[in-house]
């Protein structure tokens, strides 16, 4: 501190006015912040098949989707084997067009590879199972799953005088707002070139279109040469509001010389769609660092197949805690309505400011997600200290030149 000749303050220092501004809070807000990798586990893999059922008829050969994923915070070897199949069956995985025995995951990713199968071709019809085990280079994960095959009948083969009409997959599975494409392969056993017309007949308000094969151009005929066979695609679009269940479609193919149909059916596992939010819109909320902060937010099956093992995940800044309550919905049925509660409770260190807290909402086939704003303020009793040293520093400020001045 200086004074002038005459006793008076001349400067203060202001380093005890920033002291106090400091105590008071900090002002340097801390925007929202990626999800770290130390909310994933240490390590984790999977393998899976992407359709766990699969109907073959006799003869027929399949290429099926394996999926291997690593959940974890490194990346992992992870080496592949088909473990069991029936015997005489050819079964390997693979990709492009050589065979794999492993793949390289990065942490936190999935890679797609294809399990082949080919049964012999006099293969018995029933059920067959084939396994698949994925383990990591040092032995200690392991991941296996199961594809399940059925083999039906020979292929389908509706014959009639001068026209046969073949399919190999006469039954196909899938959801309701779904776009579906049987293949149909017509034979003339005319001797002459003929053409035939093409109709097809399928529940109410169903939209069925013929195309030639690998062409977007629809059809109502086709023009065979004598014994000559054409492939034509059938292709489905179910009634958006049709329920779940088993569907039958005949397809007709006619001449003035000849007649022939194929009886197809469709099996419709209903919609998946799913709709989160907050009851009041608001995705934004207040939180005091070191305190939980609580909020809500609805989950609904708004489409027309359930929904089974709803799980709730949370991107959050590092060290900070958010529970769910329930932590999952075993099952959510069409229209179905549930309400979760969560808790956040930031960290003790958080700085004030705005941050970034993301949930996701996956039900397997279909998933949403929110993104709430948390604002962290600092508790109302440091306010109250800060301001209250404040005080004393100004009372003492003031003392302190009443006291100069009189010298």
């Amino acid at each position: 501190m200086r004074l002038r000749g005459n006793g008076s303050l001349l400067s203060v220092p202001m380093v005890f006015l920033v002291a106090a501004l400091l105590i008071a809070g900090p002002v340097s807000p801390a925007l929202g912040a990626e999800k770290a990798k130390k909310d994933l586990p240490e390590r984790s893999i999977t393998v899976a098949s992407e359709y766990t059922g699969v109907v073959l008829a006799q003869g027929d050969e399949a290429s099926i989707d394996l999926i291997v994923t690593n959940g974890g915070r490194r990346n992992e070897n992870v080496n592949l084997k088909v473990i069991s199949y029936p015997k005489d069956w050819k079964v390997w995985i693979k990709t492009y067009s050589y065979r794999v025995t492993g793949v390289h995951v990065k942490s936190d990713k999935s890679k797609s590879l294809t399990l082949r199968v080919e049964p012999p071709k006099k293969t018995r019809p029933g059920q067959y199972n084939i396994g698949i085990q994925a383990q990591t280079d040092d032995r200690r994960l392991t991941s296996t799953c199961q594809v399940g095959i059925t083999i039906k009948g020979k292929k389908e083969e509706v014959k009639s005088e001068g026209v046969n009409i073949i399919t190999s997959y006469p039954v196909l599975r899938g959801p309701t707002d779904a776009k579906f494409e049987f293949s149909l392969e017509v034979e003339s056993k005319l001797e002459k070139d003929t053409i035939f017309n093409l109709t097809a007949q399928g529940p109410k308000d169903w939209d069925i279109n013929f195309k030639p094969a690998y062409e977007d151009k629809y059809i109502s005929s086709l023009r065979l040469k004598a014994n000559q066979s054409q492939t034509v695609a059938v292709e489905v679009k179910p009634f958006p509001l049709a329920k779940p269940g088993k569907y039958p479609i005949v397809v007709k193919v006619s001449s003035s010389q000849a007649k022939g149909e194929a009886r197809l059916t469709l099996v419709l596992t209903g919609t998946y769609k799913l709709d989160v939010g907050t009851p009041n819109g608001l995705l934004s909320l207040e939180a005091i660092r070191g305190k939980k902060a609580n909020l809500s937010f609805f989950v609904k099956n708004s489409g027309s197949a359930p929904l089974n093992n709803v799980q709730f995940l949370s991107l959050k800044p590092e060290n900070w805690k958010v529970e769910f309550k329930p932590e999952r919905l075993e099952a959510l049925e069409p229209g179905g309505l549930k309400q979760i509660e969560v808790s956040i409770l930031p960290t003790e260190e958080a700085l004030v400011g705005d941050y970034s807290v993301g949930i996701n909402v996956n039900a397997g086939k279909v998933s949403k997600s929110l993104e709430f704003r948390v604002t962290v303020r600092a508790s109302t009793a440091w306010g109250w200290i800060g301001i209250g040293i404040i005080v004393l520093v100004v009372v003492g400020l003031v003392i302190l030149f009443i006291r100069l001045g009189r010298r």
